[in-house]
């Protein structure tokens, strides 16, 4: 295993981490011998991680083990018996890119033993495929121009989000903090190949360009972005508590009719983990009192 940062020793945006050479025998090919027999797989494994929440704290919890994916890797060579090994190294693959902090994979499957028929040195098949997280995002503005800031922000999220839903924009009463005016809300669905801290820092920069500041807890603000999920809520992998400030699946989601009336909308099969398992957003809502949030276009 190696770990390569800066040239300067300084931490970069992405850290690579490489796994080399992680053997395990399996069943794999299209001859039965080779299925009845078995051979040795060698698999190398290479993946990029924004690591500089995780190298700052000096925590596991805030990057992704090598010793998890190895492990992971032996499980997949040695279960069931494929034809193809361009099928095993796509499965690797998958398993390594729906790490939450995983940003790039590449993969290579060595087949040393493959019955060629003439005299080789090796055979190998290599993959590569970006990070693939699911993410919900929560948005608000109640200062200035609000569906421009909502509109402006969203087109942003979209040079490194890819929008599958978003929701139609929803006025609501301001919750908790000074007397303000009310919000307009909005939540967008979509996947990303960032983890979750690169893409929080990124959600800051669009924040700050929208002119936020944070003088005031829970005050009036030009643009509000909250991550309320990354990952698959029942992906035990996406539930952390990440960089401090940044806890994942967002703590107080379940219980805000704001975020819960839009990304129904955005999604109507969403779901959220929390308290321990996983509900519908439907079923939250079904809890909470949403006559505050009202379809803009039901405002007079």
């Amino acid at each position: 295993m190696t770990a390569r940062t800066g040239a300067d020793g300084a931490m970069p945006g992405l850290t690579t981490i490489v796994l080399s050479g992680v053997r395990a025998r399996g069943h794999h090919g299209v001859l039965p011998s080779e299925k009845e027999a078995g051979q040795e797989f060698v698999v190398d494994v290479e993946y990029d991680v924004d690591a500089a929440a995780a190298a700052a704290a000096d925590d596991l919890a805030l990057t992704v083990s090598y010793a998890d994916v190895a492990a992971e890797v032996i499980q997949r060579v040695q279960d069931g018996a494929l034809d193809l090994v361009e099928t095993l190294a796509a499965r690797i693959l998958a398993d390594v890119v729906r790490r939450p902090f995983v940003e790039r994979a590449r993969v290579t499957v060595h087949k040393p033993q493959a019955p060629v028929g003439v005299p080789f040195g090796d055979v190998s098949v290599s993959l590569e495929a970006p990070g693939r997280h699911p993410v919900v995002i929560a948005l608000g503005s109640n200062l200035g121009d609000r569906r421009a800031v909502l509109e402006d922000a969203i087109a942003r999220l979209s040079s490194f989000v890819t929008v599958t839903g978003r929701s139609a924009l929803f006025e609501t009463d301001p919750v908790g903090g000074v007397p303000q005016p009310d919000y307009l809300n909005a939540v967008v669905v979509g996947t990303t190949a960032l983890g979750p801290t690169h893409l929080m820092r990124r959600l800051h920069e669009i924040e700050a360009a929208a002119g936020r500041t944070r003088e005031v807890r829970w005050g009036a603000r030009t643009l509000d972005l909250d991550l309320v999920q990354h990952g698959h809520p029942d992906d035990p992998a996406s539930l952390a508590l990440l960089d401090g400030d940044l806890v994942l699946p967002h703590p107080r989601a379940h219980e805000r009719a704001f975020v819960l009336v839009p990304w129904l909308d955005a999604d109507p099969r969403a779901a959220l983990a929390t308290g321990g398992r996983t509900l519908s957003v439907r079923e939250l809502l079904e809890g909470l009192d949403a006559s505050a949030v009202r379809a803009l276009e039901d405002v007079p």
